[in-house]
Parts: structure tokens; sequence; C-alpha cells
């Protein structure tokens, strides 16, 4: 009898990621409409509240990778690239230590809710630090893509500031220009995207230091 071959780790996390990904997905959007319906909010407004959140677009996205890894469609062929997925990696990184360090502190969850907040913002992530460190090869980030890699979060803020002036709500209290004005919010703008800044760079230095060959004593 043939002994069982052994699991690929980077496999297992691909499954691992998309699995737990999607059901905390599902369970914080089913969690949330449920709240905003109830609330007696409207579905558009639901659903345009839900998706201004940036732990839920990055989760999406993260969801998409691990898709473009087990499915080879065409259409997926832009979660395939190293910048983007490097990228992903400071994101994903940037998400968990500012819901660790500011948000925790403003928001009491349980039950479900909890249960959903931890997997996205805790679980998600370091499933995907872990997989983005087992891929295979490294070396394909340049520290000239430091820019791009930081463009798609500006691309948010506009998109959240205009949102926020036009309903009057905002996703996160760090944004919200009606309490904070807006030299205060463009102020902790910038602090964010220093803070990106540090994490992309040292997504790009592990990029090349893990591509370099591994060296033993004769």
């Amino acid at each position: 009898m043939n002994p069982r071959a052994p699991i690929n780790p980077r496999n297992l996390l691909t499954w691992l990621g998309l699995a737990f990904g999607i059901l905390a997905l599902v369970l914080q959007f089913w969690l949330s409409m449920n709240a905003m319906l109830g609330s007696g909010r409207d579905l558009p407004g639901a659903l345009g509240n839900f998706f201004s959140y940036y732990t839920i677009l990055t989760n999406t996205v993260l969801v998409l990778i691990y898709l473009s890894t087990i499915w080879p469609s065409a259409w997926l062929q832009l979660f395939r690239q190293p910048i983007l997925r490097g990228m992903m990696a400071a994101n994903i990184a940037l998400v968990t230590l500012f819901v660790f360090f500011v948000l925790r502190h403003l928001y009491a969850f349980d039950g479900l809710f909890l249960l959903a907040d931890n997997m996205l913002h805790y679980l998600c992530p370091l499933l995907y630090l872990l997989w983005w460190l087992s891929a295979q090869p490294h070396g394909q980030l340049r520290w000239g893509n430091l820019p791009l890699m930081l463009a798609p979060t500006l691309a948010y803020f506009v998109y959240a500031m205009a949102r926020g002036a036009w309903v009057q709500e905002y996703p996160y209290p760090i944004l919200n220009a009606i309490e904070l004005g807006y030299g205060q919010v463009l102020l902790n703008a910038v602090y964010m995207t220093v803070g990106l800044a540090v994490l992309s760079l040292a997504v790009i230095a592990l990029d090349r230091l893990l591509a370099r060959p591994s060296r033993t004593l004769p």
C-alpha cells in the first residue's frame, strides 16, 4: 500500500483562505443586511453602506485571488499579478493593525457579529499573509511599484469621501468630515498613507529577500 502523499501547505492555505473568506463575507453580509433593513433602511442604501467598508472590499479581493489560483479563467488574470498580490499583503496587514490599535476600542461586538469581525480582521488576514509568504516564485516586485501599490487605496479614499458628502455617512470615524472637518480627515489620510507605504515597502523587501537562493554550508 502506497503511503499517502503529503499535503501541500500552500494548497491547504489556498482552500482554507477561500473557505473562511467566503464564510466571513457571507456571515457579515447576512448580519449587516438584517440589521440595516430591520432598522428601516432601504436595500440600495444598505448595499451602499456594506460595500463602503475597506475591510469588505479587501477581503473580497483576497477571495478572488484564491479563486484565481484554483480556477484558470481569463477574467481572473488580474488577480494573478504579483503586484496586486503583494499590494494586498500590505493592505490586509493595514486592516488588521488599524482595527487592533484603533477600532477595537470604539466598538463592542458579541455573538455572531464578534465572530464575523474576528474572521475578517484577524483570521483571514493571517491566512493570506501566510499564503503570500509561501507563494512561488518571489522576486517580481520592484521599489518602483510603490505608487501603483498605493493607488487603489487613494481611489478608495476619494470614493469614501465623495459618497460621504452625498449621503452624509462615513464608514470609519477617521474619515468623518462632518465631525472632524476636512482638514483633520486629510491629515488622517496622510498618516494612513504613510503607514501603508511602510507596509508596502516591507512587502517589497520581503519579496526580494525570499527570492534569494538559499545558501547552505559546504
